[in-house]
């Protein structure tokens, strides 16, 4: 049995667990079928008059609405039934309602959004004030969670396929989707001539290997007894000179005062055009 058709249900049991609603009695058949002749107490039938059932949108930290994939939001309409003896007069009817509208509104987890009622009327047949009241409860139909409704929430969506989904033996992350779709990105960079620059991608790459376009992988100016590299490798756990991985992406450093025996790093000169390749 579902959550919507467990409703009147289990409204009726919680209604019938209230101690100033003790002398209603409550069902949940619906349309109420004959009383007994004469009805000695107030009797209410809960049922469902109708739903409305829409797309569920969370607001984001930009203010932005955000579809809820696995939610939905439900008006359900109740439909309230409502059984006075003749000898409680009409005044009764009104009485059931409104104390069981206050209940749901104020002791229960029930979102109820509008109530009313109708004319009350005189049943013959079972010499009874008879008064046709309804409510609109709002509800979250979100398998992913529980509700805070008094009712029992919806099937936790690990319990309904978490089990499954999450099996990495079987499934993929997204983070391994991802890789399988698109292992490596590259690139370019235009040198400006600072001292160091990063470069984002977006996501912390395992390896970056990084050249200079139409130039030697190092460069050895043996007149002024200097060393230049215009490559690098770096990994998340060390790297070549002049190039380090960061959260997300790379640094490059071009600079004379950052050297290892005699050599640095221009992985930034002014005009040079550096190709990447990103590993994650």
């Amino acid at each position: 049995m579902n959550e919507i058709s467990a409703l009147p249900s289990n409204i009726v049991e919680w209604l019938k667990s209230r101690q100033e609603l003790a002398d209603i009695r409550f069902l949940t058949e619906f349309p109420a079928v004959k009383k007994a002749v004469p009805l000695k107490n107030t009797v209410v039938a809960v049922g469902i008059d109708g739903m409305e059932i829409v797309d569920s949108f969370t607001e984001n930290d930009e203010g932005v609405l955000v579809e809820n994939e696995y939610c939905r939001q439900a008006k359900i309409r109740l439909r309230l039934s409502i059984h006075a003896p003749f000898s409680s007069g009409g005044e009764a009817c009104h009485d059931a309602f409104t104390d069981i509208i206050d209940c749901l509104t104020f002791a229960s987890g029930l979102d109820i959004l509008t109530s009313g009622c109708g004319a009350i009327v005189a049943d013959r047949d079972t010499d009874a004030f008879v008064l046709s009241a309804w409510a609109t409860v709002n509800a979250s139909l979100c398998p992913a969670s529980g509700t805070s409704l008094d009712f029992p929430s919806f099937i936790n969506k690990e319990l309904l396929c978490g089990s499954h989904i999450s099996n990495e033996q079987i499934h993929l992350s997204p983070e391994q989707q991802t890789f399988l779709e698109t292992p490596f990105v590259s690139g370019s960079y235009l040198g400006t001539g600072d001292s160091s620059r990063s470069v984002s991608l977006g996501f912390k790459p395992s390896v970056v290997i990084v050249i200079a376009r139409g130039l030697p992988l190092m460069y050895v100016n043996h007149a002024a007894g200097k060393n230049y590299a215009f490559s690098g490798v770096a990994l998340r756990d060390g790297a070549s000179l002049g190039i380090e991985v960061t959260g997300g992406g790379f640094k490059v450093s071009s600079s004379e005062s950052v050297q290892a025996r005699s050599c640095s790093p221009l992985l930034n000169e002014m005009g040079t055009t550096y190709f990447y390749i990103a590993f994650r």
